[in-house]
């Protein structure tokens, strides 16, 4: 019987509470309380939609409210959406009588898609307001977005509703070839400051082309797209020095978010990408940000990639990956990769002066600086590393050990750290005979090396690894190795300081 009981009383409590009739409301006067009264929807480019934002809407009287309208002043016609309380209203427009109780609060999120032809040509804003009730109630919020205009470069779509890929291997990715006589774009090849680009994708240099990319040009990838340098083609960055910290004549390779809150989101796209082949590729002053991979450069024809006074951070997986690369580097700085921030792998020839490499990603797998002559599982497992020298560098990072040399019997394995700081802490005494980390020793393959000593960056976190003179890395360059200015035009005293950047007074 004692089920039967249970149903039974559990029956009169349904019943009681499902003829219980809505709680009783008042009109709401104008009194609502929010979390901001303008919502400033960072930057976006035009047809890109925004991040979300949030509003927060309290009623602290003693009563239980309605609301009789939350509205869009633009109407239908806002290129603004709203959900209120998780309603999505007419359209995200328009909510007629929302309740909403004592002492209780409701949330409004809202986001955007607007083009820059919706904009106010003056300022390239595009505002609205949220408007809570009409008349002498009426309480308003600003919505404010900046909007951005862009040249969109993305694979064809056909008819079939299948896109356009390129052939990677036996793959396919989405992806399209740059083309010097576009019927939109023009000369796809030819990459200026006069507006920023968005590339979805991967956008190709086909063979026997190249890419150029003038001082100043800024190219924003959406996610799993980048650039791809194919067999016989080039890239060339001519960035030129700037003199100030918007980097004006830099070019910057980063994401399409342009929220702060994206602004050191790792892996947010793909690659620059030379593939196996790609020939005289060139760069200079050029910054790369929140990559998978900052460059992935292959076994390329036989030229060397010249990468000077460049910028490379926070990339997900590497900084620079090399594989079987020739590659002469100078006044480079890489921080934050989630593997290394430079990896030389499956051989190559690499050659380093007056280059930064620091990593402090959040995990212990992580080094600065990775030198291999082998790919387990490859075929042949190793090739010749014919030179990996690095002069008057800095290799350091929150790791106990920032370098590791990693070495297959088989193939040439060549390198030579001279006048450089170098991070490796031998806490457990794990490398203390091993031939390769002899640094005070073995003169073949070190000289003048500064271990475990702080080189005093200015602000690791804001990318800034400027040293001034209580560094360990100041004066201790070889002058025989000199870059005569440093990443940003200073002139390099003598004896030169390790590093990218000459010593200066840090700014108070």
């Amino acid at each position: 019987m004692r089920p039967i009981t249970l149903l039974l009383f559990i029956g009169i409590v349904l019943s009681i509470f499902s003829c219980r009739s809505d709680f009783e409301t008042v009109a709401s006067t104008g009194d609502l309380e929010f979390s901001k009264d303008t919502i400033y929807l960072d930057t976006v480019f035009s047809n890109i939609g925004s991040s979300t934002y949030r509003l927060k809407v309290y009623n602290k009287s003693k009563n239980d409210i309605t609301i009789p309208s939350i509205k869009l002043a633009k109407g239908l016609n806002s290129k603004y959406r709203m959900t209120v309380d998780g309603m999505q209203g007419k359209d995200g427009k328009i909510f007629n009588n929302v309740d909403l109780l004592a002492k209780d609060s409701l949330y409004i999120f809202i986001e955007t898609t607007a083009n820059i032809a919706d904009a106010n040509p003056s300022d390239f804003l595009y505002t609205d307001q949220i408007q809570f009730d009409s008349g002498e109630n009426q309480q308003n919020i600003e919505l404010v977005t900046l909007i951005q205009d862009a040249v969109f470069l993305y694979p064809k779509r056909f008819a079939d509703g299948t896109t356009e890929t390129l052939p990677i291997g036996n793959e396919k990715i989405d992806g399209f070839y740059l083309d010097e006589n576009d019927p939109i774009n023009g000369n796809e090849l030819q990459f200026s400051n006069d507006k920023p680009y968005v590339i979805y994708g991967y956008a190709a240099v086909p063979s026997n082309k190249t890419a150029t990319f003038e001082a100043g040009t800024r190219v924003h990838f959406h996610a799993n797209s980048g650039i791809i340098v194919a067999n016989n083609a080039s890239i060339t960055i001519n960035g030129t020095r700037s003199t100030t910290d918007k980097l004006e004549n830099e070019v910057i390779f980063e994401g399409d978010r342009l929220e702060p809150g994206f602004s050191d989101v790792s892996g947010q796209w793909g690659t620059i990408w030379l593939t196996s082949g790609s020939t005289n590729n060139k760069m200079n002053h050029l910054t790369i940000k929140n990559a998978t991979i900052g460059l992935l450069i292959q076994n390329n024809d036989g030229t060397t990639v010249s990468v000077k006074n460049t910028q490379i951070y926070n990339s997900s997986n590497y900084g620079i990956l090399a594989q079987t690369a020739k590659i002469n580097g100078e006044n480079i700085v890489i921080n934050n990769a989630g593997l290394a921030s430079l990896a030389c792998t499956y051989g190559g020839n690499y050659s380093f002066t007056h280059c930064t490499f620091n990593n402090n990603w959040n995990s212990s797998q992580q080094v600065a600086v990775l030198v291999s002559n082998n790919i387990l599982g490859a075929v042949p497992e190793a090739k010749d590393l014919t030179a990996a020298t690095f002069n008057n560098c800095i290799i350091y990072g929150s790791y106990s050990n920032e370098m590791i040399l990693n070495k297959k019997l088989g193939a040439t394995f060549e390198y030579q750290f001279n006048n450089c700081l170098i991070k490796f802490d031998n806490v457990s005494n794990q490398f203390t005979t091993n031939p390769d980390y002899q640094f005070n020793t073995d003169t073949a393959h070190y000289n003048a090396i500064l271990l475990n000593k702080n080189p005093k960056f200015f602000n690791i976190a804001q990318n800034k690894f400027n040293i001034d003179e209580t560094s360990a890395a100041f004066a201790k360059g070889n002058s025989a190795y000199l870059i005569p200015l440093d990443i940003i035009g200073n002139t390099r005293t003598l004896p030169p300081d390790l590093g990218a950047y000459q010593n200066k007074v840090f700014p108070k």
